[in-house]
């Protein structure tokens, strides 16, 4: 999956991933009305809004990107009928063949984490027969547990040629509070980064390995040293607009050969038309303003990397 996803960063030109995070503030009153005249203000009306917006969010944007990236926690909120719409968005982003991570930052003592991986990667037998349960390509993972929370998400994705993306060093300003601590004279995230790095060479693709990392772009000068601490893992990039980064601040994840990152935009992109910039699209044409964000997004990053 590592060698599908960096094939499609070259073809479009976009080291950019979307995040699918919706919030009923963002979603526009049109989608919201709607769905709560066909299924009223109830949680399953919550649930036909969001999956109606990611659907014309991603009918806008499928051919410019590689991938996206829907936080389920932002479904989980709405219950069963959220996690239904979780699911709905993964599949029909599949079906545009588009790469899913589905950012679920799991992590837990062994068997929970085999369950959880099971669940988001792999199969559950059922009697006789196996059936994938949310069928993401990638899941962010939470390695704070030790080796035996994540050694499970490796079997799965070794079985199912899937991948991980490691939390190393978060984009929130309190991140640094645990990531930061000095151990034996070092920063916990470069052990951390490390780590993910032998971890990724019992997983390997034709050029980098299919376990990744997460690092923020608020933290550039903490990406740089990572970048060398970690040279064959994919590095996820978030933190990019919204929460401040641009892309001058992304040039240290990449590698010389402009690649090994790939950055995301969430409400930067789904919520665009909310911003002044795009204002000009309006609520009815909110696809059309995500696609503008994520073509202006490209070329910020492009620009970036090529005066570096």
């Amino acid at each position: 999956m590592i060698n599908k996803l960096i094939s499609k960063i070259q073809k479009t030109g976009a080291p950019i991933v979307v995040g699918l995070d919706p919030m009923m503030k963002f979603i526009p009153e049109h989608i919201q009305s709607k769905a709560f005249a066909e299924l009223g203000e109830t949680l399953e009306g919550a649930a036909e809004a969001i999956w109606q917006y990611n659907k014309e969010i991603v009918d806008n944007i499928y051919d410019i990107i590689p991938a996206v990236k829907p936080q389920i926690a932002m479904y989980e909120q709405f219950g069963i009928p959220g996690l239904m719409a979780f699911k709905k968005t993964v599949d029909y982003c599949k079906s545009k063949d588009l790469i899913v991570i589905g950012d679920i930052k799991r992590g837990d003592i062994g068997s929970t984490s085999e369950a959880y991986a099971v669940g988001h990667l792999g199969k559950v037998l059922v009697g006789s027969k196996a059936y994938y349960g949310f069928d993401e390509d990638f899941a962010t993972v939470n390695p704070y547990l030790g080796s035996d929370g994540v050694k499970p998400f490796i079997k799965v994705c070794k079985e199912e040629n899937k991948g991980l993306f490691i939390l190393v060093k978060t984009s929130n300003p309190s991140s640094g509070e645990f990531q930061d601590r000095l151990i034996d004279g070092r920063p916990l995230y470069e052990i951390v980064g490390e780590q993910v790095a032998r971890w990724g060479e019992e997983h390997m693709g034709d050029s980098y390995s299919y376990i990744g990392a997460v690092v923020g772009a608020t933290y550039p000068e903490m990406g740089k040293v990572l970048r060398k601490v970690m040279p064959k893992s994919y590095i996820l990039v978030p933190g990019y607009g919204a929460q401040g980064g641009k892309g001058a601040d992304l040039v240290h994840f990449f590698n010389e050969d402009g690649l090994g990152a790939i950055v995301n935009s969430s409400r930067g992109i789904i919520a665009a038309y909310q911003q002044e910039k795009y204002a000009a699209f309006g609520a009815e044409h909110f696809g059309e303003a995500s696609r503008a964000a994520v073509e202006d997004m490209r070329e910020d990053i492009a620009s970036a990397l090529n005066n570096r």
